[in-house]
């Protein structure tokens, strides 16, 4: 079997390492092709992989290349975890925020915008060349803004098998799991549970958590709501828990809390993506020694914290059709009645040998579904303008966020965002050349 990484140059490629080598009995990985365009990154995380690889005696064969094409070509699967413009980019998204009094963020507001602009024509383009080099494979994206490339594919490559994933949910079973384990003095293996979210990527809410089979949301709840009442400085209102009953999305701080949120980035630097600057420096300089044959512990200080255990679990359950329940972005088909069907939602969805199922689900209450419903209106908008470089549809997509600009202000924002980002947004300049 052979498993494409594009994007295979990121400091997170040692942790998916390690997830194939330990689940190598079960998910028989042969060749695993790690692309990046930076040849001088992926020579230094490639041989990082490959040492760790040899260390454990897998029987994997680590492939280093630059050629996208030649890395999917007969893949089984196609992992994507890029990032257009690099950490440059990120810091520009960050600060164009941060410019015009808005939220400055990777995924969310006009950060988030900018970076799908600059993502979705790649992943579209990387999807045609799956059509016609590895059309059975499964592109299993974690390029952020997941949520939204996935509407992308859904509208512009529905015939290519693709599913976008996020370390999110999977980050709230893990807490929750040691909030009851501490309740029952003893550690919970995760297979034992289920959590049940919906919404969009970094725009979801749980509401349901199951224990063997039984539900335990109230006790959930309750515990969640008991813990930030004991802080002194909660990092939800706790009436907003208790009168939703449900548990946001971290993500959604943004939206319910943004004069803090604003607050926050008026001390930078540094920003996020500088923070990640210095900590990839550091991770880099780690990774060249030609002794490190394991991941250090520094990994953990760039986030992404599960990210293996994700990506595995899924291919693991694909591949060996086991029917697992996983909480990834999808159209839902018609699984939220009264939602359009092309919609790509966040939800738990089974996942076996012919593909990904999202499980039925009812619709979440007004209180959330606005919200929803309008970042929903500017993902779709976002989704045109990005694919025919449509000025007049990433107008609308600033003017349809709750966290975009105030409409007379708009025009202002929108042409910073595409000049900021010229370089990497072609569609948007063909007829000013």
């Amino acid at each position: 079997m052979k498993v494409a990484v594009i994007g295979g140059g990121s400091t997170y490629t040692p942790e998916l390492i390690n997830g194939f080598l330990t689940r190598s009995t079960s998910f028989p990985l042969r060749e695993l092709w790690l692309m990046d365009i930076d040849s001088k990154r992926l020579e230094i995380v490639g041989g990082f992989a490959k040492r760790m690889a040899a260390a454990k005696g897998a029987p994997l064969d680590v492939v280093l290349t630059t050629d996208r094409r030649a890395a999917v070509k007969d893949a089984s699967y196609v992992i994507t975890q890029l990032r257009v413009g690099q950490m440059e980019a990120r810091r520009a998204d960050e600060y164009l925020g941060r410019r015009h009094g808005l939220i400055g963020q990777e995924t969310t507001g006009v950060g988030g915008m900018a970076k799908a602009l600059r993502t979705i024509p790649v992943i579209l383009e990387l999807a045609g060349e799956i059509r016609e080099h590895a059309p059975k494979a499964l592109l299993v994206n974690f390029t952020n803004p997941s949520g939204l490339i996935a509407q992308a594919l859904a509208g512009y490559a529905s015939d290519v098998a693709a599913v976008g994933v996020c370390n999110a949910p999977i980050t709230a079973k893990m807490m929750i799991l040691e909030q009851l384990g501490k309740g029952l003095g003893a550690a919970i293996p995760p297979e034992r549970a289920e959590l049940k979210t919906l919404g969009l990527n970094h725009l979801s809410w749980h509401r349901g958590f199951a224990l063997d089979g039984e539900d335990v949301w109230p006790r959930v709840l309750e515990g969640f709501i008991a813990d930030l009442k004991s802080q002194p400085q909660p990092e939800w209102d706790v009436r907003t828990i208790e009168t939703l009953k449900m548990i946001p999305n971290y993500y959604l701080q943004y939206y319910y809390y943004t004069g803090h949120k604003l607050e926050e980035q008026e001390k930078w630097p540094p920003s996020r993506a500088e923070e990640v600057m210095e900590i990839e420096k550091d991770l880099l300089r780690e990774y060249a020694d030609p002794a490190l044959r394991e991941a250090p512990a520094d990994l953990m200080k760039r986030g992404g914290a599960y990210y293996s255990t994700v990506a595995t679990q899924l291919l693991n359950a694909h591949f060996n059709d086991l029917g697992e329940t996983h909480i990834v972005n999808v159209p839902h088909r018609g699984a939220v009645p009264g939602w359009p069907g092309e919609w790509v939602l966040e939800m738990p969805s089974r996942v076996d040998r012919s593909g990904i199922h999202p499980l039925p689900a009812e619709p979440l209450p007004p209180a959330c579904f606005g919200l929803l419903a309008q970042v929903k209106a500017y993902e779709l908008l976002t989704v045109e303008a990005a694919v025919h470089g449509d000025r007049d549809a990433a107008y609308q997509a600033l003017l349809a966020h709750p966290l975009g600009p105030s409409a007379d202000k708009i025009q202002t924002v929108l042409d910073d965002m595409l000049s900021t980002n010229q370089a990497f947004l072609p569609q948007f300049w063909k007829s000013k050349s």
